[in-house]
């Protein structure tokens, strides 16, 4: 008899084996995430505040938006090590004194647009001049970071536009609103995704992409918007982020590129390209965050946070390994 894992994905029964692969993952994140909540509990009282519960949420929302640009790189057979970086140059770049003085609206868009035209270089570089996508990347990360550094002549800009400021410290109907701005994003990122003809192309590059180049597609053109798109979610990251510290940094983002492939990875999405989804790559950084803050509440070393995250890391490698066939047939 034919094992389920021997059905080809490209078969109405393969995309119902995969769908149901993704379910079940998705449904272990939500587990994990009852488990940590259950520790959490268990080892600080202050666990299950309100206060500590927004937290966490508010803490997501920032690499939660870098990491669903991420998801689209990867899932199209790509990656994007330059994000942290892309974060840093954008809040600095919208937090010169000749930007704030055009007011909070500029300000949001300057750091879009720098994030997204860094993002563009990128993927002209990758898809047009035939690059690597780790060496292009690596590149960017270690240029805009240099850059951002330099514009701020290594000193902290101060967020003086009060606009900006009031996006951490503002409410609706009592949910803050940079988790909003991550639910929108998320929301956006998965219609995108999975309800339009630019995700199917993603999944069919990062399938592959030679296939998909004889199927008509153009790849250098989708891989050129992949990386815009993953530039332009670090623009209104960085927007976040200045709101949240109420600076712009040459150091900001810092390690953001490996939290985010961290999520990314642990929601199920292949390194290798062709599979994922959106929905694990949010409850993956939300398992992420949550870990953080029950060692934070129980005064652990950063260390042992990095140590417990590798390890996360490397179960989450193992087990696509044991699944990949049956997710992608």
């Amino acid at each position: 008899m034919t094992s389920e894992a021997a059905v080809p994905a490209s078969t109405p029964v393969g995309r119902w084996n995969a769908l149901r692969t993704t379910e079940i993952r998705n449904l272990g994140l939500v587990v994990v995430l009852i488990v940590l909540c259950v520790v959490g509990a268990a080892t600080s009282e202050n666990f299950l505040t309100t206060d500590n519960l927004r937290n966490i949420l508010v803490s997501s929302s920032v690499i939660g938006v870098v990491t669903v640009g991420a998801t689209f790189v990867i899932i199209g057979g790509g990656i994007d090590l330059s994000v942290g970086a892309l974060v840093a140059l954008a809040s600095v770049w919208a937090t010169t004194g000749a930007t704030q003085s055009y007011g909070p609206v500029v300000m949001v868009l300057c750091a879009v647009l720098v994030g997204a035209g860094a993002g563009l270089v990128n993927g002209l570089l990758i898809a047009y001049g035939r690059l690597v996508p780790f060496i292009v990347t690596l590149a960017m990360l270690v240029s805009a970071r240099g850059l951002a550094a330099r514009m701020a002549d290594n000193r902290t800009q101060i967020v003086e536009q009060n606009g900006i400021k009031e996006l951490a410290t503002s409410d609706v109907l009592g949910v803050p609103a940079l988790v909003l701005v991550l639910a929108a994003v998320a929301v956006a990122g998965w219609v995108l995704l999975n309800r339009t003809t630019f995700g199917r192309r993603t999944f069919a590059i990062g399938g592959n992409a030679e296939a998909a180049r004889l199927a008509g597609i153009d790849v250098r053109r989708t891989t050129a918007l992949l990386y815009l798109l993953s530039g332009t979610t670090c623009g209104i990251a960085a927007v976040m982020i200045m709101a949240r510290t109420t600076t712009g940094s040459s150091t900001h983002g810092n390690l953001y590129e490996l939290d985010a492939i961290a999520a990314v990875i642990i929601g199920g999405t292949l390194l290798s390209g062709g599979r994922g989804t959106l929905v694990g790559s949010i409850l993956g950084v939300l398992v992420f965050t949550t870990i953080t803050n029950i060692f934070i509440l129980n005064n652990l070393a950063t260390e042992t946070q990095n140590i417990a995250k590798g390890l996360i890391i490397v179960g989450a490698v193992l087990l696509q390994r044991r699944t990949g066939r049956e997710g992608t047939g």
